[in-house]
């Protein structure tokens, strides 16, 4: 089991350096910093999102064209889809991140957004995570609900009910956007052990990198 460590032992410029300190109403501005310099994880990503985009506006068509012809079912369930994910799906998604946190050893989880802005998230303050446990808690609702998704593709496949995982699959991939973005600064520095925490006080959330020792000759 890896030894994280502390908060106090994180701000000793000695030994980590600051790589961010994000304030909760602008997470969405760091967000977009990573998205535009990060050149690796982001770009697959992206064609991951581009592929379903274009699969869902086929189908939005599609549902819209047939509903022209009289056949309004997969209209109502592609709207139904489109509207339980801007709802319900938003509180699974944060649910889905605080399960990923208290599996990873997280004492207490808590759930908080800010409406004005659509930023929704769940934090577990002062609890310290490396990069392989920010990978587990960031991507285990990406992997769940496109799992559900392609299950329900492949079970309901040939009836209408199908529009509503097609279009859960392509909006989920967006919300998505947000934590594979930060993955990002994990990988900025691949060779030295990176850190986070939340400061649910101060509604913070800092980046850390161990500092490389020099070897003395």
């Amino acid at each position: 089991m890896n030894h994280n460590p502390t908060i106090q032992e994180l701000h000793d410029p000695d030994k980590f350096e600051l790589l961010a300190e994000v304030d909760q109403v602008r997470i969405k501005d760091f967000v977009l910093q990573q998205v535009m310099t990060d050149k690796k994880i982001i770009p697959a990503y992206m064609i991951y999102q581009t592929l379903l985009f274009f699969a869902g506006i086929f189908f939005l068509t599609r549902a819209i064209m047939l509903a022209y012809r009289g056949n309004f079912m997969y209209l109502l369930v592609t709207a139904g889809s489109v509207v339980f994910c801007l709802t319900i799906l938003v509180a699974i998604h944060e649910l889905l991140h605080g399960m990923a946190l208290k599996l990873a050893g997280a004492p207490k989880v808590q759930f908080g957004g800010i409406w004005k802005k659509f930023i929704f998230f769940a934090e577990a303050g002062g609890f310290i995570i490396n990069r392989e446990t920010f990978l587990f808690v960031a991507l285990t609702p990406l992997v769940v609900i496109q799992i559900i998704s392609v299950i329900g593709i492949v079970i309901w496949f040939y009836v209408p009910f199908l529009y509503f995982f097609l279009m859960l699959m392509t909006i989920h991939s967006f919300f998505c956007s947000g934590d594979v973005a930060l993955i990002t600064v994990f990988y900025r520095y691949p060779e030295r052990k990176t850190y986070t925490y939340d400061d649910h006080e101060l509604k913070k959330s800092y980046y850390f990198a161990e500092k490389i020792k020099q070897a003395i000759s």
